[in-house]
């Protein structure tokens, strides 16, 4: 119970507040003229200004509401590191006993740290204000964190915690843990394929003296350079960009005696490979319908820098007539195809014929600059077909086809292959899933057997191909035998998919790894991983998937499309993740390229002492001497200091809620009507005498 005054005025308030300055006016020059009776009347003014405001006593029942402490539970990755886990446990244990004997308190256990994937660092104070969200401030006693002290989201004040009581903080782990890391100084995001970028980085030795470390490079899995490197000394080093997309590149340093974990020894950062404008030479061999569908495709791209030429002149109409004296600009056949071919990252040969105007000495250029790995591709029409085709030149080491000297002229719509379900360049194009496929049709395809271990992707009636690829040397050739694929891109009955085509095509020439036949892929989908294999093949073999700790797991991908086989794994690690079936290889990191919580992983007080020490609080090792030891839990009614060396205090709430409430008015009804009346009558009675 617990008693009170209310006031619950019987007029507005600014008319009370007038009634109280007018009395005390009228008071004050009663006592100033020292008129008889002047204390009585101020009293009796008084009296009715107080009934007015109509005082009443209270009388509170109340029922005792238990404090609220919270015991926040590190479970981040780096309390997996020596015996923190262990030691967290054993402290929960004890702190769940001794938190059990202090009467009227309320423990909450919130565990907190925990990756996802996304979230940097180990974030115990964002899981504490989830977890006393709905509790009122005064009713919180204080907050013990079980941590190794590597928190990353401590605030900068304690008013930040939203509540006024003592932050415990009790740290697992040794003082004096020895660690080395490897730490990323300079870290380009963006390189140019072909072109070279540099990183810099140091190896940083903590709780041990300074010493040398044996530092490996890799980039995409491949060893690029192997050095020696003094401990703090930044090193830099030059890493070719190899191809467009992510570029990972590690560094891993030789590990240190007595060290904490061999984890953080290594570090990774993923450089973007951006390709510079791609240089294409399109020779179109005469004008015709379809010449603009690829010189719209190509100037269409800003990252094409394209070199065109049409030869407006056929054959048949040779007349002796110089060259020079007929092209509009003179063809530098010198100069492209010899003294700059390999500048070139492809060539397009657009029903071209023998015509003259390209000597067959620049064609052994054209093939040495495919097997060095170049990319060319033949658009063919009825001039593959005759005498003077393309085919009849050196370039007949390297194309897929072979030309049989017939052309087919009748309606049929192109079909994908076998192959072509499961190549990267054709499968899953849109409209190719019906029959007969939603696109248009063709009217002419040159008949022609492929050779050299072409691979057909698009087919015609009667298995004449459409479509066919193949690699030579380093390089790649592909060979369309149709030139109506210009009625896909007019729109005739509805069009086709010719610019996913196309596109595709072109960088699979200049060898996208998106594009590759055989791949294998990690892919990150939140807590899982993705493991994806692609494949030309039947069947795949199993994976081996090592996370950044070194734990392996072996899978075997399931076909889920055609040309796909995928598995799905846990991914609760954060860090580099590696795969691979013996063959291909891949890499993939999982949440930060380099996550704080593997950064800095010996355990430390340095940390979370300052905002505990602005609370009151404390920060115990629990776990120096070997075994886990708490310190005594207290309850404290009211203090500035809530720590000592062995023992913790909480801070004593004494919260309640009000169950009954009741009114005793003290001027209302006969009694508040005699009071007024007695006080008026002895200030008129004094008057009078």
């Amino acid at each position: 119970m617990n008693l009170g005054l209310a006031f619950s005025p019987l007029v507005p308030l600014p008319w009370l507040f007038a009634a109280i300055a007018a009395a005390g006016i009228v008071a004050v020059l009663l006592i100033a003229a020292r008129s008889r009776g002047a204390a009585l009347r101020a009293l009796a003014l008084a009296l009715a200004v107080l009934a007015l405001a109509n005082p009443a006593l209270t009388r509170e029942e109340r029922s005792p509401l238990p404090s609220v402490v919270a015991v926040v539970v590190d479970n981040s990755p780096s309390q997996n590191f020596g015996a923190r886990r262990a030691e967290t446990e054993a402290a929960r244990a004890q702190l769940a006993e001794r938190l059990g004997r202090l009467s009227n308190v309320e423990v909450r256990w919130i565990d907190g740290g925990e990756g996802d994937g996304e979230t940097d660092g180990t974030h115990l104070f964002n899981a504490l204000e989830a977890g006393l969200a709905d509790v009122p401030p005064e009713r919180v006693a204080g907050a013990i964190l079980i941590t190794d002290g590597r928190v990353h989201d401590v605030p900068s004040h304690a008013t930040a915690l939203g509540f006024q009581a003592p932050l415990h903080a009790l740290i697992t782990g040794r003082s004096g843990e020895r660690d080395r890391r490897v730490a990323l100084v300079q870290t380009p995001r963006f390189g140019i394929v072909g072109q070279s970028q540099t990183v810099a980085f140091k190896v940083e030795d903590e709780g041990a003296p300074r010493g040398r470390a044996t530092v490996t490079v890799r980039s995409n899995g491949e060893v690029v350079d192997r050095l020696s490197a003094a401990s703090g000394e930044v090193v830099r080093v030059e890493i070719e960009i190899a191809h467009a997309g992510p570029n990972i590149v590690e560094i891993e340093a030789s590990p240190l005696d007595g060290e904490l974990t061999p984890l953080n020894n290594r570090a990774a950062i993923a450089i973007e490979g951006v390709r510079e404008k791609l240089r294409v030479l399109l020779v179109s061999g005469e004008p015709h319908a379809g010449e603009r569908t690829w010189r719209n495709l190509l100037k269409s791209d800003a990252a094409v820098d394209l070199i065109h030429f049409t030869i407006l002149r056929p054959p048949e109409k040779q007349d002796g007539t110089p060259i020079n004296e007929l092209s509009l600009i003179a063809f530098p056949t010198r100069e492209l195809f010899q003294q700059k071919i390999d500048e070139f990252d492809l060539i397009i040969f657009d029903r071209y014929a023998q015509q003259g105007v390209l000597p067959l000495l620049y064609f052994d250029n054209i093939v040495r600059y495919v097997r060095n790995g170049g990319a060319v591709l033949v658009a063919a029409g009825p001039d593959y077909a005759g005498s003077d085709s393309i085919y009849r030149t050196p370039l007949e080491e390297v194309l897929p086809a072979e030309p049989t000297g017939n052309v087919t002229e009748r309606p049929f719509h192109t079909r994908l292959t076998e192959s072509g379900r499961r190549h990267p360049v054709t499968r899953a194009l849109e409209g190719a899933s019906f029959d007969p496929p939603r696109w248009s049709r063709f009217f002419r395809v040159v008949d022609a057997e492929p050779t050299h271990g072409a691979e057909t992707l698009l087919g015609a009636p009667d298995n004449r191909p459409v479509l066919v690829l193949s690699r030579q040397g380093e390089g790649r050739v592909a060979l369309m035998l149709s030139d109506h694929i210009w009625l896909w891109a007019r729109g005739f009955e509805g069009g086709g998919p010719h610019l996913d085509l196309l596109r595709r095509l072109s960088h699979w020439l200049m060898k996208e790894p998106e594009l590759e036949e055989e791949r294998l892929r990690l892919l990150v989908r939140g807590r899982s991983m993705v493991v994806e294999r692609q494949s030309m093949t039947d069947q795949v073999p199993p994976v081996t998937v090592t996370s950044p700790s070194g734990q392996i797991a072996t899978v075997e991908p399931k076909a889920a499309e055609a040309g796909i086989w995928r598995a799905e794994i846990d991914a609760k690690e954060l860090g580099l993740w590696r795969a691979s079936d013996g063959k291909l290889s891949a890499l993939v990191n999982v949440g930060p390229i380099n996550p704080r919580e593997v950064s800095e992983v010996t355990s430390t007080a340095a940390v979370l002492a300052p905002l505990a020490k602005a609370t009151g609080g404390g920060v115990i090792r629990i776990a120096e001497r070997g075994g886990v030891e708490l310190p005594r839990v207290l309850s404290i009614r009211g203090s500035d200091r809530f720590a000592g060396a062995d023992w913790i205090g909480l801070k004593n709430r004494d919260a309640h809620a009000v169950t009954g409430l009741s009114l005793f008015p003290v001027l209302a009804g006969f009694a508040g009507l005699v009071l007024l009346l007695a006080a008026f009558t002895a200030a008129w009675a004094r008057e009078g005498r």
